[in-house]
C-alpha cells in the first residue's frame, strides 16, 4: 500500500470518526431537548450527555491538539484557524461545566442547544479547513497523526503533559468533575445504579495515574450510593476454599480509608483461579462493588455472609475460568502445563505506592503459591526488605533481567507463614 493510498484511509477513518462523535453529540442533544419539551426531569439527559463529552469528546480534543493541530500550526495559513478551533475546545468545556450545573430544564436545554451548536460548526470547520490541506501535503503523515491521536485519546487521562492545554489547569480532574456532575445528577433523576457504574468507570481511569482523583471519587461514589435503593446480592452462608480450606481473611477495619481499597484490589490481584478472601468491613461495601464491576466485570464473584449493621463480611472470589487480565503465562518461566500464575506489574503505580502494593500481595499469597512481579528497574532494593521482613519465609527467582524490563517469581515457601 503507498504512503497516498494510507493517507487516504487515514483520512477517511479521521471524518468517519468526526461524523460519529458529531452524531453522538446531536442525539444526546436532542433527547435533552425533548425530554424538556415533554417537561420530565431532565437529569438524566443532561447527564448522558455530559459524560458522552467527558469520556468521548474532550480527549479527543486532547489528542487533536497535540497531533492534528500541530501540524496545521506549522502551516501559515492555518495558524489563525488553528487557534480559533482551540478556542472553541475551551469554550467546549466551559459549557459542558455550565450544563453540569444547570438547576433547570430550560438553563438545561440553552446548554446543551449551544453545545450542540458550537460542535456542529467545529466538526465541520476540521473537515473543511484542516483536514484537506494536511491529506494534500506530502510532508505531513496524515496516517502517523491518525495512529498518535489513538494512542493520546486511549490515555489522555494519565498524561500529565495533556493536562496543560485544557480550561483547567489540570485535565483529569476537570473530567472527573464533569463525569461525577454526569453522575450526581442521574441520581437526582432516580437512576442511581447507572449514577454509580459512571462513577466507578471514572474511578478506574485515574485510581493508577491520579490516586488524588481516585480517592476524590471513592468519596462521591460512597455518596451515590445511597441514592440505590435495590439490593442486587443475595445472603450467603459461606463457603470453603479448594481442599476444603478456610478463606483467607482481609480485615480493613483498621486501616485508613484511603488505604482500602487499594489493599483490597492487591489481594484480590494475587488471588488464583477458583480461589478468594472473606473481606471485613465497617460498612456496606457497596461502593467496591461498583469498582469491581468498572475493573473486572465478569472476572470476580461477591458474595455477602455478613450484612451488618456493625460488620459486613464479602467473600471475593475469583472465578475458576477467569484469567487475570493483567497478563499470560507466555514467558513465565513456568513448566509446560504448569497452572499459570497472576502477574503484578507495578510499572502502572507511581513508584511511592510500589512496595506497599507488592508487599500486600504478598501477604495474601497460599503456601507454596507466587505471583511474577514486572518492574521497570532491578528490584533488587525490594529482595533486601524482603529478606529483612521476611527471611526464610519467601523465594525469588529472576525470569527477566532487564535492560527495560525486569520480571520476578516471588513465592511463599510451602509450610512457612509469615
Amino acid at each position: 500500500m503507498t504512503t497516498t493510498e494510507t493517507d487516504s484511509g487515514a483520512l477517511e477513518a479521521m471524518l468517519a470518526h468526526h461524523a460519529a462523535l458529531a452524531d453522538g453529540v446531536a442525539r444526546r442533544v436532542g433527547a435533552l431537548r425533548a425530554a424538556v419539551e415533554r417537561q420530565d426531569h431532565q437529569g438524566a439527559s443532561a447527564a448522558e450527555l455530559v459524560a458522552y463529552l467527558a469520556k468521548e469528546v474532550l480527549p479527543h480534543a486532547m489528542a487533536e491538539e497535540h497531533t492534528l493541530y500541530r501540524a496545521a500550526a506549522a502551516k501559515a495559513d492555518l495558524a489563525e484557524t488553528v487557534a480559533g478551533m482551540v478556542d472553541e475546545h475551551r469554550k467546549l468545556v466551559s459549557l459542558a461545566e455550565r450544563l453540569a450545573k444547570a438547576g433547570d430544564g430550560a438553563a438545561a436545554a440553552a446548554e446543551a442547544e449551544a453545545i450542540g451548536a458550537l460542535f456542529a460548526a467545529h466538526v465541520a470547520k476540521e473537515n473543511e479547513l484542516v483536514l484537506p490541506p494536511l491529506a494534500a501535503d506530502g510532508a505531513v503523515d496524515l496516517a502517523g497523526l491518525l495512529v498518535q491521536m489513538h494512542r493520546l485519546t486511549e490515555t489522555a487521562q494519565n498524561e500529565t503533559s495533556l493536562a496543560e492545554d485544557l480550561a483547567s489547569s489540570d485535565a483529569e480532574a476537570t473530567l472527573v468533575r464533569l463525569l461525577l456532575g454526569a453522575a450526581g445528577q442521574l441520581a437526582d433523576a432516580g437512576q442511581g445504579d447507572a449514577a454509580c457504574k459512571l462513577a466507578a468507570e471514572a474511578w478506574a481511569t485515574v485510581r493508577v495515574g491520579r490516586p488524588d482523583l481516585a480517592v476524590r471519587v471513592t468519596a462521591a461514589l460512597h455518596r451515590l450510593v445511597r441514592s440505590v435503593t435495590s439490593e442486587p446480592v443475595m445472603l450467603s452462608t459461606g463457603r470453603k476454599e479448594p481442599g476444603g480450606t478456610e478463606a483467607a481473611l482481609l480485615d480493613v477495619r483498621t486501616l485508613a480509608p484511603a488505604q482500602r481499597h487499594e489493599k483490597i484490589f492487591a489481594t484480590y490481584g494475587a488471588l488464583g483461579p477458583g480461589t478468594g478472601f472473606i473481606l471485613v468491613n465497617d460498612h456496606d461495601p457497596k461502593p467496591l462493588r461498583y469498582q469491581f464491576e468498572a475493573e473486572h466485570e465478569g472476572r470476580f464473584t461477591w458474595e455477602v455472609l455478613e450484612a451488618g449493621p456493625t460488620v459486613w463480611r464479602v467473600r471475593i472470589g475469583r472465578p475458576a475460568d477467569a484469567t487475570s487480565g493483567a497478563g499470560d503465562q507466555h514467558g513465565t518461566g513456568l513448566p509446560t502445563g504448569a497452572e499459570p500464575e497472576s502477574e503484578l506489574d507495578v510499572r502502572r503505580f507511581p513508584h511511592g505506592q510500589r512496595h506497599d502494593v507488592i508487599f500486600t500481595t504478598f501477604a495474601a499469597l497460599a503456601e507454596g503459591a507466587g505471583f511474577v512481579l514486572v518492574n521497570d528497574h532491578d528490584p533488587k532494593p525490594l529482595r533486601y526488605q524482603f529478606e529483612a521482613q521476611h527471611a526464610g519465609l519467601y523465594s525469588w527467582d529472576y525470569l527477566e533481567t532487564g535492560p527495560e524490563r525486569w520480571r520476578v517469581r516471588i513465592g511463599r515457601l510451602a509450610g512457612q507463614r509469615a
